[in-house]
């Protein structure tokens, strides 16, 4: 007789979120259930995967931090090291398009690194999470994925990393691909994905690296440069600006981004999610040409969130001003890809 195909491993790590969340006492749900209790409430898993799952946290993926994400990306590495041929990361979805970004920045594997959660609790009607970790189950289990990177899989769509957005702060169809640029979708329990483009190299940086105070700067309708000034004094290791438009700020606070780069490198992006920055369009005091002269690293289409990410990213591996300027070039760019 022939011997039984042997599953593939499909490793899962339960970090917590609204998928592992069930009511308590005072009537708001909250974290409680572990990976194994996620894992055996998808139905079928085991019948086309072998499933090893961990819980490694418990927490509102709020107050998950750069150096937790960094330390489930090891825990990956370990896993695919150890024969499984990719592995799901499960966790709340509120910043779950920031987490799969810096996993997929310093990815370094072909096997898919696959992010999934739920937009409903495990209580509540039609609860997504069982159905989402059987289509993340899939996409870390297809040949398909071998080489994609970092991707989040939710609502039967497959995103990549870069691409991704939350759009709606409660919908099952929360997350979207900026241009509607999905990689893919699993459609009869088979994972359909497009061909994946070439990964610029991934960026070594440790799990017990010192992450500096990176913030966002967002413009509004009559900043006069009093937040990024209040900023600067905080000492920052670098600062991102999400400008208006195109990129672009106050008279004022142009003024202050002259400061601020002599102190911190300092990425300009737009407040809006779509289009990117431009760069030589505009001309007057506080546009992106302007910018530019004063020192500004342009951050090409990643929104403020990502650009974020990569900025901590580099200056924890210790990059300097070039190597921010060139990272954000190649990287931006192909997020429009």
């Amino acid at each position: 007789m022939p011997r039984p195909q042997q599953l593939p491993v499909v490793s899962f790590a339960s970090l917590g979120g609204t998928i592992t969340m069930t009511p308590n006492v005072d009537g708001g749900i909250t974290s409680t259930l572990k990976a194994a209790d996620l894992v055996a409430s998808a139905p079928g898993l085991g019948d086309f995967v072998a499933v090893r799952a961990v819980t490694l946290a418990g927490q509102p993926s709020a107050s998950l931090s750069e150096a937790d994400i960094l330390r489930v990306v090891d825990w990956a590495r370990a896993e695919v090291g150890q024969g499984a041929v990719g592995a799901v990361v499960i966790q709340g979805t509120d910043t779950l398009e920031e987490t799969s970004f810096l996993a997929d920045c310093v990815w370094d594997l072909a096997a898919p690194l696959v992010f999934t959660g739920a937009m409903r609790g495990p209580t509540q009607v039609s609860a997504d999470g069982p159905a989402n970790l059987l289509a993340a189950a899939r996409v870390a289990a297809s040949p398909q994925a071998q080489g994609a990177g970092a991707l989040v899989v939710l609502d039967d769509t497959v995103h990549r990393a870069t691409h991704v957005h939350k759009a709606h702060s409660t919908a099952l169809s929360a997350f979207q691909s900026y241009g509607g640029q999905v990689l893919g979708h699993v459609i009869e329990g088979e994972a359909w994905l497009a061909p994946s483009s070439p990964r610029p190299a991934a960026l070594r940086v440790a799990a017990d690296s010192a992450f500096g105070f990176v913030p966002i700067c967002s413009s509004f309708l009559g900043d006069d440069g009093t937040v990024l000034r209040q900023l600067l004094a905080a000492s920052p290791a670098g600062v991102v600006i999400a400008g208006f438009g195109a990129g672009h700020v106050s008279e004022q606070t142009a003024e202050v981004v002259s400061t601020a780069v002599q102190q911190c490198p300092v990425v300009l992006t737009t407040r809006i999610g779509e289009g990117g920055v431009a760069r030589r369009t505009y001309g007057f005091i506080g546009s992106e040409i302007d910018l530019q002269r004063r020192g500004a690293i342009i951050a090409g289409s990643l929104d403020a969130v990502k650009s974020r990410i990569l900025l901590a990213l580099l200056l924890a591996a210790g990059a300097d001003a070039d190597r921010i300027a060139a990272e954000f070039e190649l990287r931006g760019a192909r997020c429009l890809s």
